[in-house]
């Protein structure tokens, strides 16, 4: 329950502090007047500044900054040359703090039965003089600084300018008129209170006339009638109570009314919210009293001297859900934080805790006694106490995770009048609460806070809640802390007091109790009335210790009692129960898991959690703080599981595995059997009511997982200290100490989903077989075998998502000063004057009006509304807002009718029709952002019909749900290429140079087209899986214009363009993309549409005249082409000329020693025998002295089609002679394949050899299309008419299915491309004409099979 959140140690003592509610920044002063602000969350100071004296980098500062603006040395002295004198009162203000100051304050007075109907009004928008400004006011006794923590600047007010006396204390004051200028009370040492403006800096009102000392202290409050009140404490021991209200502006105010409260002064002054009551105002005094003021008739309730001998000097209103009954708490000069229990019953004080104990033994020094001097709660987060000591600031934390004592009852179908059940005190009560018919819950409707107020902005309006509380009769046994929860029926009602331990279940029809007993958890199945408790034997009552007694005796009774919980602990097992129908309660099981350890934690659900207690080494810090017990008499408070959370604040660093032991096991409900392996013991959990979703909650993060078919991890959402959840579809609302956040959360479609739905189907269609042969017997399973049209749906697999949206906090949306609030792109471009008007324009009008009348939300998200204070229970959405209950047993509703929120809700809730409906009321340019949502969820072709969408995203949404038609338009628009290859089919170059009026539109056409050949061919691929033929033909004449532009494609692109021609018989076209590529240079891409057409003299010619003449040869050789002789020829005149070395200019002596150093170069074929011979040696051949042998092979002529299924493999064995260097893959930009060239050889990209190969190393080169051979296992030839997806595979392993039309037709012989090896002995030598010259020739052919 207690644990310490920050320490912060100091030399001097904290004699001032102060806390800002929405930012973890403390400010404190120290005795010597040195005031700082530390962000107790990072640990770290922002600010440190001497207040007492002169703070010479100010002075320096101001100096600069005149200097800066060109202003002349003033006279006098600057007034940060004043000296500040002792520090009387540290603040922060901003718009944050006068927010939540007016809202405490309404919301106090709201909560008298008798508050008039204005209490509840809007609130004003806060002045423009603090937006986006935080100021930190300090109040000195010879003048008030007022620092912008934001820019750095400063403004002194010197006591001469308040008619100089003396500033004691200050607070300020909220104006009721949009736009004016905050106001600053100072009381000050004449007894009089004066006003000062925050705009002009002038003093615009006093307070005279009340008191006779000094003042010492200044509050405003709200009075149940609505009118605001200032009531000043001052030395003289008044109470004086001021109109604040400022409509009369009179210089000089008088007091309504004067108390005499305290002997001796008072102290300090603080307003107390009572649940169904009208606010108290508390006093302490210099006479060690505590007051207890009704601000309605202002009599005097209670008085009580908290700590005997000792006047407190701090005192905080409290209310935490873990300790109910504790409504305030204060602080005297000793180590205790005391809170008053009861304060207008029995009054009795009791320590909260000794903080001696939370901090580090090293803080305190050996002989030193550590003692409070100042202390703060926090005004939203209750948990957090911070107080200033003589060693330090102390920020402790009471229990984060407790919640109210309230749970919401299921909502009868068609009511709209929702209820809860509450415990205040010993009764249970009934709270009723709906939306009051005069909201209307519009567009841009972001109210947030209830009856108790609402912060009114431009377009904002307030959603009215109209709530009852009633009575139930039936008491409760005890008024400890409570934790309440209900069946998923919704018929029971169970209260858990842990603390005592006891439980009790109630019929929520009559309320009668149905079953009671000792336990201190309790946990229900979310799918019947079943339950789970830890039963426990009573642990004895903690001895209350006497005020003023020793911490001794405390720590001794602890120590029993800590004894004693650990044995009942250790006995305690888990039961299960269940509740029929009749109302009586039956064991189902005795005890659960066969574990030995303590339970500490039960999670119900679908399935059962139990978390069991790990041994763990204790640091030194949490021992000293087992010693806190002693501090924290609430009833049974040292029963097991009291430590299971503590963390000592320094042990943060442990690491991950040590941080979360693995101590969680979920049971089955049915078998009472383990599911699954430990996990690490989780906060809280969240079931889905469907049991489709469930979340578990852990310190920094929360744990999404899908429950069917199976359970899979979906991911974590980084929401860190979060204190619950409620599930809603695929809607997780989440509560943390500070925020509201909604988590959308889809599953997405994995593997095995797809195998599930399989299996359905399967048994649908085995059952529907089995029921037809029970009435028809075998006769039945007969069916006649139809035309069937094979529709093979495409499903794809969608990854989970996770959306995070946060949609209350605590912050002021406008807390960002304009000038950071800019996106980035407006800064470079455009007049920042008007952009800034702009932004301010767009973020004050949230709502634009757009055609036809309908509102327009502007902005992707609504600014982020206000979160109720403290703890809250969220009760889920209900009439299409989200309900959240607070401590106060107040129900607030969240707006979820921006349109950004809303159209995801519809979406998450399975209705994305409405969705897309509500997604006109979205700005434009939100679309794509909502269409990625929808498309996460599953919905891609509703995501189509939003009007705003990017034509990049429409195409991904059209392909994705098979809308190809639209997907071809989206593709024309975005390529520009609407208007090409409609007229003329076979578009050559020639004609493209033709064109002068179509030049510009072409280029930009093809250069489009270029930029979308990817998903060009994706189209076509999808058109051809679902059979659209027209709309893959529109798609391939569009890539077929842009194949046959020099440089446009891609090799691989162009392969695939090729394919896909020919798999459409555009035979035509594939034809002149084989004479476009031959101009365009490109041989190898050439050659391969070559070889798909099926002419192999197309592939020669495709080779030679691009001058790869080894494929060439190699080609020809392989299938005993008429054209090798010529082939051969040309490729040897080629290296001819390449080793021909003409000597043309003259060589200089340093030239010809440089030549001499370099290796020496063919000059003549004579001297080629000295040198080693260059080889270029296909696979299978062996020596250069073997010749050219050719031998013809009987063409085989396709008679039928039936023949044509046997693929075209093109593929070569692996090499048998000397050459053992692997086959790589080339560039798919090199005309030329050598692959695999071993060292010296010739690079990939010359079309013919270099000399200089070493013997024997001999270059094997790819047969056909220069395309690397494939292996058999690589990819089996595709078979079917559905053509290669060449976009998304390796673009070089294609393997050529022989389909050709137009081979089959004229009878042409379809050449065979394989390339056998056959032994070099069975090969006859064949001596060729040039025999002369091919001894020693640069090439040798040799024999192919």
């Amino acid at each position: 329950m207690l644990r310490l959140r920050a320490f912060r140690a100091t030399n001097e003592k904290i004699v001032k502090i102060a806390v800002h509610p929405t930012h973890p920044w403390l400010v404190t002063a120290d005795a010597s007047d040195h005031v700082s602000v530390w962000n107790w969350e990072h640990r770290q100071v922002i600010y440190e500044l001497k207040a007492g004296g002169i703070d010479q980098r100010r002075l320096v500062g101001v100096k600069l900054e005149k200097l800066a603006e060109g202003e002349s040395d003033s006279r006098g002295k600057p007034t940060e040359a004043i000296r500040g004198g002792s520090v009387k009162q540290v603040s922060f203000f901003d718009d944050d703090v006068r927010f939540w100051q007016l809202w405490r304050n309404r919301s106090a007075a709201a909560e008298a039965p008798t508050a008039v109907n204005h209490v509840t009004s809007a609130f004003a928008s806060p002045a423009p003089s603090t937006k986006g400004r935080h100021f930190l006011v300090i109040c000195c006794e010879n003048k008030a600084i007022f620092l912008d923590l934001v820019t750095m600047r400063s403004r002194d007010v010197p006591k001469q300018e308040l008619d100089n006396k003396s500033l004691l204390c200050m607070e300020f004051l909220s104006r009721s008129s949009v736009g004016d200028s905050p106001l600053v009370a100072f009381g000050g040492s004449d007894g009089v209170i004066r006003v000062l403006s925050m705009m002009t800096w002038k003093l615009v009102r006093r307070y005279t006339g009340g008191h006779k000392g000094s003042i010492s202290c200044l509050m405003t409050f709200m009075a149940s009638t609505g009118e605001a009140l200032l009531v000043s404490g001052a030395s003289d021991g008044l109470l004086i109570l001021w109109s604040a209200d400022h409509g009369q502006d009179s210089r000089e105010l008088v007091p309504k009314l004067s108390l005499k409260a305290h002997d001796g002064g008072v102290v300090a002054v603080e307003l107390s919210r009572v649940i169904g009551g009208a606010p108290q105002l508390i006093t302490i005094g210099a006479d060690k009293t505590l007051a207890i003021w009704d601000t309605v008739s202002f009599k005097e309730l209670r008085r009580i001297k908290p700590v005997p001998r000792l006047a407190c000097h701090s005192v905080a209103s409290w209310c935490h859900p873990r300790a109910p009954n504790l409504d305030i708490l204060t602080c005297v000069k000793d180590s205790y934080i005391w809170a008053i229990e009861h304060p207008t019953y029995s009054a009795l004080t009791r320590p909260l805790c000794d903080l001696s104990s939370l901090v580090p033994p090293q803080a305190v020094a050996p002989n030193k006694k550590l003692r409070v001097y100042c202390m703060v709660a926090h005004p939203l987060q209750p948990h957090l106490v911070a107080t200033g000591t003589n060693i330090g600031i102390i920020v402790s934390e009471f229990d984060a995770k407790s919640l109210p004592p309230v749970v919401p009852l299921p909502t009868p179908a068609g009511s709209r009048e929702h209820s809860a059940v509450y415990i205040v005190e010993r009764e249970l009560k009934l709270l009723s609460f709906q939306l009051s018919n005069t909201a209307n819950p519009s567009l841009g409707n972001n109210g947030t806070l209830s009856e108790a107020g609402k912060m009114r902005g431009d377009s904002l309006e307030a959603l009215h809640v109209k709530q009852i509380k009633k009575h139930i009769s039936t008491p409760v046994p005890h008024d400890s802390y409570s934790v309440l929860s209900t069946s998923s029926s919704g018929k029971y009602l169970a209260i858990v007091w842990p603390d005592i331990p006891y439980f009790s279940i109630y019929k929520v029809s009559d309320w009668s109790i149905v079953d009671s007993g000792s336990a201190r958890l309790l946990a229900w199945d979310i799918c019947s009335d079943r339950f789970a408790i830890l039963e426990s034997a009573v642990p004895p009552r903690l001895p209350i210790v006497p005020k003023g007694s020793s911490s001794r005796k405390a720590k001794e009774a602890a120590a029993a009692q800590a004894a004693a919980a650990a044995a009942t602990a250790a006995s305690a097992n888990v039961q299960v129960r269940i509740l029929l129908d009749d109302g009586t309660s039956n064991i189902l099981m005795r005890s659960i898991g066969s574990r030995s350890e303590p339970i500490i934690g039960l999670h119900g659900g679908a399935l059962l959690g139990v978390a069991y207690r790990t041994p763990r080494k204790i640091s030194p810090g949490a021992a000293m703080a087992i010693s806190t017990i002693q501090s924290m008499p609430l009833s049974g408070f040292g029963s097991s599981g009291s430590f299971a959370t503590f963390d000592d604040g320094f042990s943060s660093q442990r690491s991950p595995a040590e941080a979360l032991p693995q101590n969680f096991q979920l049971f089955s409900w049915e078998t009472f059997q383990p599911v699954g392996g430990l996990l690490p013991q989780p906060e809280w959990t969240a079931w889905d009511q469907t049991v489709e979703y469930c979340a578990f909650g852990y310190q920094h993060y929360i744990v999404i997982s899908s429950l069917r078919p199976q359970y899979r991890y979906l991911g974590d959402v980084a929401i860190a200290h979060a204190t619950g959840a409620v599930w809603q579809r695929r809607q997780l609302f989440v509560a943390t100490p500070t925020t509201i956040e909604c988590v959308f959360v889809d599953a997405g479609v994995a593997p095995i989903d797809i195998e599930t739905r399989k299996m359905k189907e399967e048994l649908k269609l085995k059952e529907a077989q089995a029921r037809a042969v029970a009435e028809h017997g075998e006769l039945a399973l007969i069916s006649v075998d139809g035309p069937q049209t094979a529709t093979q749906e495409r499903i794809a697999l969608r990854p989970p998502m996770l959306q995070v949206v946060r949609l209350a906090s605590f912050q002021h949306a406008p807390s960002v000063p304009p000038f950071l609030s800019l996106p980035k792109q407006y800064k470079v471009d455009g007049d920042d004057a008007t952009m800034l008007k702009e932004m301010e324009e767009r973020k004050v009008n949230e709502i634009a009006v757009g055609g036809g009348g309908v509102s327009v939300a502007v902005t992707r998200f609504p600014t982020e509304q206000k979160r109720p204070i403290g703890p809250l229970i969220v009760v889920g959405v209900r009439d299409g807002v989200l309900w959240l209950i607070d401590r106060y047993m107040t129900a607030h509703a969240l707006s979820l009718s921006h349109p950004g929120i809303r159209c995801r809700c519809l979406a998450a809730y399975g209705d994305s029709v409405s969705a897309v409906k509500w997604a006109s009321r979205l700005g434009r340019e939100h679309h794509d952002d909502l269409a990625q949502f929808l498309l996460g969820m599953g919905y891609a072709t509703e995501a189509l019909h939003l009007p705003g969408i990017s034509k990049r995203l429409e195409f991904d949404l059209a392909m994705k749900s098979n809308d190809l038609k639209r997907a071809l338009q989206c593709l024309l628009t975005m390529s520009n290429s609407r208007d090409i290859g409609q007229d003329n089919p076979g578009l050559n170059l020639n004609d493209i140079l033709n064109l002068t009026a179509k030049k510009e539109n072409m280029v930009e056409a093809v250069q489009g087209i270029v930029k979308f050949a990817k998903e060009f061919l994706d189209l076509i691929d999808a058109a051809d899986a679902t059979a659209q033929a027209d709309i893959a033909r529109e798609a391939l004449k569009r890539l077929a214009t842009a194949g046959s532009v020099k440089g446009a494609l891609q090799g691989h692109e162009l392969r695939g363009l090729a394919l896909r021609l020919a798999n459409h018989g555009e035979l035509t076209r594939l034809g002149g993309l084989v004479n476009n590529l031959i101009s365009l240079g490109l041989g190898r891409e050439a050659a391969f549409s070559a070889a798909i057409l099926g002419d192999n003299a197309l592939m020669e010619k495709a080779w030679q005249d691009t001058g790869m003449l080894a494929e060439a040869v190699l080609h020809a050789h392989a299938h005993g082409r008429p054209t090798l002789k010529n082939l051969v020829e040309a490729w040897n005149r080629v290296l001819q000329k390449e080793v021909e070395h003409t000597p043309s200019e003259k060589t200089d002596a340093t030239a010809a020693f440089l030549a001499s150093l370099e290796e020496p170069k063919l000059t003549s074929l004579s001297e080629a025998g000295k040198k080693p011979p260059i080889e270029i040696l296909p696979p299978g051949m062996s020596a250069l002295s073997a010749s050219i042998i050719i031998k013809k092979k009987p063409a085989q002529v396709t008679q039928t089609s039936q023949q044509q299924s046997k693929p075209l493999a093109l593929e070569a064995p692996p090499p048998s002679g000397p050459a053992e260097t692997p086959i790589g893959a080339p560039p798919s930009d090199a005309p030329a394949a050598e692959p695999g060239t071993s060292i010296g050889a010739p690079p990939s990209d010359a079309p013919a050899a270099v000399p200089g190969t070493p013997i024997g190393e001999a270059a094997p080169v790819a047969p056909t299309a220069g395309e690397p051979p494939i292996s058999e296992a690589s990819e089996p030839p595709l078979e079917g008419k559905s053509p290669p997806n060449s976009s998304g595979s390796n673009p070089d392993m294609i393997a050529y299915e022989e389909t050709n039309p137009a081979a089959s037709a004229t009878g042409l012989p379809v050449p065979d491309i394989t390339v056998t090896d056959i032994p070099l002995a069975e090969v006859p030598p064949v001596t060729p004409e040039n025999q002369e010259t091919s001894a020693s020739a640069t090439l040798t052919s040799q024999p192919f099979a």
